[in-house]
């Protein structure tokens, strides 16, 4: 069985139910069972069960936090057992959510409250897909009505839409999907989106990437919010029409491993999750003729669009920064101080699997 557990998530008035029933229509349609989590704040609230009329906010959030792992929990292992080769689990809002509406310390507080970390609970989750709140592009459709938990001001609405990417920057599969002055034109960027992570479509061409000068240490730390994860990439034997890489993410001391699988003919990727003991396995199949590359990732959003920054140790004067576009004609809003020496979108020669034999 191939089961992915997605987040679809964004500020208030952002999309999310009609994005529930285009994912159902569109994956139903791919093979897949398409199971959803409601958003556990709404049921909480709608309920009479809520911030304020708790002891304290983080009263509340301890409680929300641990009915959607109860839940996510449930979900997955009733998903199980069920006979089916494809199942799509998308979460109505994840964990990180969560972070949006607390201080750092009660984030903490409420995270050790169900005995796990804000790395942990991140990348629990494989993708994650932030639609941008309608009260940032879209004003004119910016409403309440339809949501009788939803109590924010278009002003609060865009603030906390901030916050959200906050949260969640620095996940290795992160798209933030922008307004579009037609709606269903954001609902398409999202099927893509979810599609060309799955492998389940030809991959919708969302990224550019450039080289640029380094390093760029001033202007890291006037960046809000800044994920910093050192990733260890190892390639794996494989034939000549298949790539296969492992990679380790370390963050605050915690890591997470992956395997990635890429047809080199068609361009599909396909990735999941692995345990520890199956990162040590398939470090045993590394392929000999090809160095394990390191390198220091920067994750930061600006303006709405999301960006990475590989740092390689062989470059002391450049580094790699991708950004994720919804339209490759879309302008980039380069943080300022960002200078771009040339683009490198497409170019093999700054794939990793080659700059890998830079390493000495």
């Amino acid at each position: 069985m191939e089961l992915y557990k997605i987040v679809i998530t964004g500020g208030p008035c952002a999309g999310k139910t009609t994005a529930m029933s285009w994912i159902q229509n569109a994956f139903t349609e791919r093979g897949y069972t398409v199971l959803f989590i409601p958003e556990t704040a709404t049921e909480l609230i709608s309920g009479g069960v809520c911030p304020w009329n708790c002891g304290t906010n983080l009263d509340y959030q301890k409680g929300q936090m641990l009915l959607q792992k109860k839940k996510e929990e449930i979900f997955e292992m009733c998903a199980r057992t069920m006979k089916v080769k494809k199942i799509l689990l998308v979460c109505d809002r994840g964990q990180l959510d969560n972070k949006a509406y607390m201080n750092q310390e009660e984030f903490e507080k409420a995270c050790e409250s169900i005995d796990s970390n804000e790395q942990e609970l991140r990348d629990s989750y494989d993708a994650v897909f932030h639609l941008v709140s309608s009260a940032k592009g879209a004003e004119e459709f910016y409403t309440m009505e339809n949501n009788k938990a939803r109590y924010e001001s278009a002003e609060e609405a865009c603030a906390l839409d901030d916050r959200l990417i906050a949260a969640w920057t620095g996940h290795p599969h992160y798209f933030i999907i922008d307004n579009d002055l037609v709606f269903e034109n954001k609902m398409k960027r999202l099927i893509y989106d979810i599609s060309s992570y799955l492998g389940e479509a030809k991959p919708y061409i969302t990224e550019r990437k450039f080289l640029i000068e380094y390093p760029i240490d001033n202007i890291l730390e006037t960046i809000p919010n800044l994920k910093t994860v050192e990733i260890t990439q190892t390639y794996l034997c494989s034939n000549r029409n298949t790539q296969l890489r492992i990679r380790k993410r370390k963050e605050n001391g915690h890591s997470t491993y992956y395997l990635k699988k890429k047809d080199e003919k068609t361009g599909l990727e396909c990735e999941k999750r692995l345990s520890l003991m199956q990162y040590k396995e398939q470090l045993l199949n590394a392929d000999p003729n090809k160095n394990q590359i390191k390198k220091t990732r920067y994750c930061f959003a600006n303006r709405n669009q999301y960006f990475e920054i590989d740092e390689f140790s062989f470059w002391k004067d450049k580094a790699i920064l991708e950004v994720k576009l919804g339209d490759l004609n879309e302008e980039i809003l380069f943080p300022e101080g960002i200078k771009v020496i040339k683009e490198v979108t497409g170019i093999t020669e700054y794939r990793n699997s080659i700059l890998a034999n830079k390493i000495k």
